[in-house]
């Protein structure tokens, strides 16, 4: 795929898993042809907005603003600015993409696998959020049902040292969630991706980071496609 062409499923792919998320809660979000849209939950890590198209308008985003609670809009071309309605840029970070292949070798002694139950993916979630989930399950069990989701976990000497979620859908599959105790990061990333590439030989795999994540991840063959913004407001509550 061009970079172009990767940019626009990328962004395509993550508000599907967005909306997969927030239909697990119950809150399913509505897709326009520029917009997706989920005003009602109020879920931490996820935006009430995402912007389909660079040429989104900051007025576009605005009608779901005037619900109380926690606002956040996904700016995924970094071309708003959202700071005159309210809002404060909670992180800038990259779109990513990795180029369809051979998974090569794992990682000696790191296995991966699907969870493929609710008591599983609780022990999976409570290790992803380091304990701290005081708000209840981010990821519901209905999300094992989706055939687009999987949910990986490995394993070393049979416990769980790190995770991550992967979404197909839009023709790549997107990567999400990733999380690791006491790897170093750049076996975690080439270990992940591994994993992946395996489940999804033929699709380009992609995602957004930012910091220290973004340097592992394009040193474990990810390229860079372009900049995104995260803007929030706070509920008052």
């Amino acid at each position: 795929m061009r970079r172009e062409t990767l940019l626009d499923a990328a962004v395509a792919n993550n508000a599907l898993w967005c909306d997969a998320v927030c239909r697990s809660h119950g809150h399913p979000g509505v897709f326009s042809a520029r917009l997706w849209t989920c005003a009602q939950h109020d879920l931490e890590f996820y935006p009430n907005v995402i912007t389909l198209r660079p040429e989104v308008t900051a007025a576009e985003t605005a009608p779901a603003r005037d619900l109380p609670g926690r606002y956040a809009v996904k700016d995924s071309f970094a071309r708003l600015d959202l700071a005159p309605g309210g809002l404060t840029m909670l992180f800038e970070a990259e779109w990513i993409a990795r180029a369809p292949g051979p998974a090569g070798p794992g990682e000696p002694g790191l296995s991966w696998g699907t969870v493929t139950d609710a008591d599983e993916l609780g022990r999976w979630e409570t290790a992803w959020a380091q304990g701290d989930s005081p708000r209840g399950p981010v990821f519901r069990p209905e999300l094992l049902a989706d055939p687009r989701c999987v949910i990986l976990a490995c394993r070393r000497d049979g416990d769980l040292v790190a995770g991550i979620i992967a979404c197909t859908a839009a023709g790549v599959t997107g990567i999400s969630n990733l999380f690791g105790t006491g790897l170093p990061a750049g076996q975690l990333w080439a270990s992940a991706l591994q994993a992946v590439a395996a489940l999804r030989p033929h699709q380009p795999i992609v995602g957004y980071e930012h910091g220290a994540s973004l340097t592992s991840a394009r040193r474990a063959g990810c390229q860079a496609l372009g900049p995104l913004r995260v803007w929030v407001r706070k509920s008052e509550q």
